[in-house]
């Protein structure tokens, strides 16, 4: 860790970004910043960079690949992307105040890249729009006019549920059917659609995946995950730990840790492959490679299989050289 200051700087300064922490988040580039930069850089990071930003009226839309978001910290003064993270963090603060447009014009602004993502999220947003304004202004606040109540939500209806007939028509029947249970909605067999207790959060949780994966960042903050991650670990590592300074052993294994530790399946990014020659999980420095008869080895077992060039498959009567076989990216 010691050896990757930079990524962990990177780590910290785009948790407090995507947090909306943004005066923190220039403080800490500001300090975190290397004293030895050109003249011009380091004038830069003497002066406060612009990223205390107010909601803009705007939301961002533009993409952002890996490249945009290199490891240098004075990537993150950059003006386009603190804005990206201010448009995001403000239409959140819109939904924890169950204010929905600021969202529903986001997701209308980029309906293409979101259909062909097979996102939901727009319809999402409006039908939750529908049953917020289906439930009336003692539950809402809204004004008590002809767009608030249940005109008001079947009016929604009529403007904005044509457009997603062809991909939720039965949900939308099933939202426009409970009309007629109005009187006792508690008790009709829709009571579930119009249970909103959690739909807030949860429709805040969809956009902020949304919003991300346009930019082509994870829908969780990487620092967050890591933390979460050490933390589940720990008991198991001290339990561990403990059990080998009794027994006098110690931890030979560098790379990896020497038990499993279970993880919630939000935070398995990819398959895990342990070789079937070595019986060890297989590593960057170590890829699982596929032979051309379709059977699966560690880089090293492969190599320790081979004699010269040449190798012969263990559980087929396959042979091959070794340059035919590919690495596996899991």
């Amino acid at each position: 860790m010691a050896s990757q200051t930079a990524l962990i700087n990177r780590a910290i300064a785009m948790h407090l970004l995507r947090e909306g922490q943004f005066g923190v988040a220039s403080t800490f580039i500001r300090e975190a910043h290397p004293q030895s930069e050109t003249s011009s850089s380091s004038t830069q990071a003497q002066r406060p960079p612009s990223i205390t930003i107010s909601r803009p009226d705007t939301p961002p839309d533009a993409m952002i690949t890996d490249a945009d978001i290199p490891s240098d910290l004075t990537a993150f003064q950059s003006q386009a992307l603190q804005e990206k993270f201010a448009g995001m963090y403000s239409i959140l603060t819109s939904l924890r105040q169950r204010d929905l447009h600021p969202a529903i014009g986001w997701a209308r602004e980029n309906s293409t890249e979101l259909e062909a993502r097979g996102s939901n999220l727009e319809f999402e947003l409006c039908r939750l729009q529908f049953v917020w304004l289906f439930k009336g202004p003692l539950v809402n606040g809204l004004p008590a006019t002809e767009d608030n109540g249940v005109q008001g939500a079947l009016k929604y209806a009529q403007a904005n549920f044509g457009r997603f007939q062809q991909r939720h028509l039965r949900e939308i029947q099933r939202l426009t059917c409970a009309m007629v249970y109005v009187s006792n909605l508690a008790e009709s067999p829709y009571s579930t659609i119009f249970d909103i207790s959690l739909a807030f959060d949860e429709v805040a949780s969809s956009f902020t995946r949304e919003f991300c994966s346009l930019l082509g960042l994870s829908a969780e903050s990487p620092l967050y995950v890591a933390v979460t991650a050490g933390a589940l670990a720990l008991p198991n590592l001290v339990k561990w730990t403990g059990i080998n300074k009794a027994k006098n052993t110690e931890w030979t294994t560098q790379n990896e840790l020497a038990f499993e530790t279970p993880l919630p399946k939000s935070m398995l990014y990819h398959s895990i492959f342990v070789c079937p020659v070595s019986r060890g999980q297989t590593t960057d420095t170590n890829p699982p490679m596929i032979l051309p008869c379709g059977h699966v080895l560690a880089n090293e077992s492969l190599h320790k299989l081979a004699k010269g060039i040449r190798y012969k498959c263990p559980y087929c009567p396959s042979e091959g050289v070794v340059k035919d076989a590919k690495k596996i990216i899991l």
